[in-house]
């Protein structure tokens, strides 16, 4: 054509050059193929399996194996680690600017709960250790004020990071027209670099503190001593976000989400697996150790 006019930002030119057509959309949808297919199965398979394992506790929860481990703060575990594979699904379909916020907050509060949770318990592992010597005034820390507290104070915290995010520079979709031509981006922009980084880094401050606790805690002479269980889901918890860094840079669109979800599901698998499934094993196929006098008498 001898009169040539510029598309709009959103269409471009079709192969005869004569009429402007829509850009192809792009984002990770439910229905997109293998991949979405892949990880609304394995979402899913977590989910029961941690609704499963959550069955399990309430059935035997006057057992001592859960009663000595704290169970209110295993409940509370099991809770978020629950809210954490349903928060897959905020990151799955078209990105617009509600869903953009409510993945953010989801999985930042969600994994702070559980992070605090294990960080309470490591503190209570260490104090009632310290109870144990005579005359000690570490007793009157017992119960279940101080796990409360370190859960309420830590999980705050990130809260408060989340809503001044969301009040100054909230998450917004995103329109990238650039990357791939002929080709509409629909993604997620953090709004705030600073924001995002910050739910990002204080998440690791608490898995690195629980971390360092339950590596130190982890020789103490207590049967009921998670602190091992602890080290590992926190080694591995904070492997996973690590290399979730890099990848995440270095990526845009759909395989962006893929790797947060990916993060997601690998981190709350490794929870799930490190802290419930020795004592899973215990309820279900090893009655006999699921006794006090038995757990005692592992002491000495």
């Amino acid at each position: 054509s001898e009169n040539c006019i510029r598309c709009p930002a959103l269409e471009w030119p079709n192969d005869k050059r004569n009429q402007c057509i829509a850009k192809t959309e792009e984002f990770l949808s439910f229905t997109d193929g293998t991949i979405s297919v892949s990880l609304l199965s394995i979402t899913v398979l977590f989910f029961l399996i941690t609704l499963l394992i959550l069955g399990i506790f309430i059935s035997y929860r006057d057992t001592p194996i859960v009663r000595a481990n704290n169970r209110s703060l295993s409940f509370l575990l099991l809770v978020s680690i629950k809210l954490s594979f349903l928060s897959v699904f905020l990151f799955l379909g078209r990105p617009v600017d509600i869903t953009c916020m409510l993945r953010i907050i989801t999985f930042g509060i969600t994994f702070s709960i559980a992070v605090s949770s294990l960080l309470a318990k490591t503190i209570m592992v260490c104090v009632a250790f310290k109870a144990t010597k005579p005359g000690s005034s570490w007793r009157k820390w017992l119960g279940v004020k101080l796990s409360n507290s370190v859960v309420l104070f830590c999980s705050s915290i990130q809260i408060i990071i989340c809503m001044t995010w969301l009040a100054i520079s909230p998450p917004f979709q995103e329109l990238d027209i650039h990357t791939s031509p002929g080709t509409i981006i629909i993604q997620c922009n953090e709004g705030s670099a600073i924001g995002f980084y910050s739910v990002i880094g204080y998440m690791g401050l608490l898995a690195a503190v629980s971390f360092v606790l339950a590596f130190l805690a982890r020789s103490l002479p207590d049967s009921f001593n998670e602190a091992k269980y602890i080290t590992f889901s926190m080694l591995l918890f904070c492997s996973v976000w690590i290399t979730m860094i890099p990848a995440y840079l270095s990526t845009k669109g759909k395989n962006t989400v893929c790797v947060e979800i990916f993060a997601i599901l690998t981190s709350s698998a490794g929870l799930l697996a490190c802290i419930f499934l020795p004592k899973c094993y215990i309820i279900m196929f090893r009655p006999e150790m699921n006794q006090k006098a038995c757990l005692l008498g592992s002491k000495t």
